[in-house]
């Protein structure tokens, strides 16, 4: 008989950002204090199920969107690249909200392709280190459960490539929220659902910067 595992996909919780940059992958950036709570929110919600392996982004927020979680269940915090946010060549400029980065000309230069997408990392490459980390944290954690914390593009991609859908999309469309659980549940190695959850989603305050 095969054994269940879960693996939850966690976006961290809001980043202190007042002038609206588009981070990327740069250092520096760390939870607001609502943030901070969105992680204990998690923890909390967390709290009695199963989970015997965390994983976690190196990025500063990712971390401390973790640490909760892993004081509340006694678990070491395991940082893994594949993880990390898309790499974007648009990174550490102000976007504002929405698609506000298409209104400046200086970044036109970038959006030849929008199906790869051309101004950052690919989307397949982002689908296979994302599914190379889900099935080694899926092994490690048979029959239980794991957390894996990274960022809004690689969960949501993945869990397209997982659906099966294309993998090209308007980002305002993604459903990843700020602090959320996209969780996949196997039985065996074979996916047989995805859910989706938001345990902060009360303390959300519109909408963040995309790619983050």
């Amino acid at each position: 008989m095969a054994e269940t595992t879960v693996v939850h996909l966690l976006r961290h919780g809001e980043v202190h950002n007042p002038a609206g940059v588009l981070y990327g992958r740069l250092p520096g950036y760390h939870l607001s204090e609502t943030g901070k709570l969105m992680a204990e929110t998690v923890a909390k919600a967390v709290a009695e199920r199963d989970i015997v392996a965390l994983h976690s982004s190196p990025l500063e927020r990712a971390q401390e969107t973790a640490t909760p979680i892993a004081a509340t269940l006694g678990l070491t915090v395991r940082l893994d690249e594949r993880l990390l946010e898309a790499d974007n060549m648009l990174q550490g400029r102000t976007v504002g909200q929405g698609l506000g980065i298409l209104r400046n000309p200086r970044n036109y230069r970038h959006f030849w392709n929008p199906l790869r997408p051309s101004w950052g990392e690919p989307y397949t490459r982002i689908v296979l280190r994302m599914r190379s980390m889900i099935d080694d944290a899926r092994a490690a954690a048979r029959g239980h459960e794991a957390v894996l914390v990274s960022h809004q593009l690689p969960i949501w991609t993945i869990r397209m490539a997982a659906e099966g859908r294309r993998l090209w999309h308007d980002p305002r469309r993604r459903q990843c929220g700020l602090a959320s659980l996209t969780t996949f549940t196997f039985d065996g190695d074979r996916l047989v659902s995805v859910g989706y959850s938001e345990p902060a989603g009360s303390l959300a305050r519109g909408p963040s910067v995309p790619g983050a």
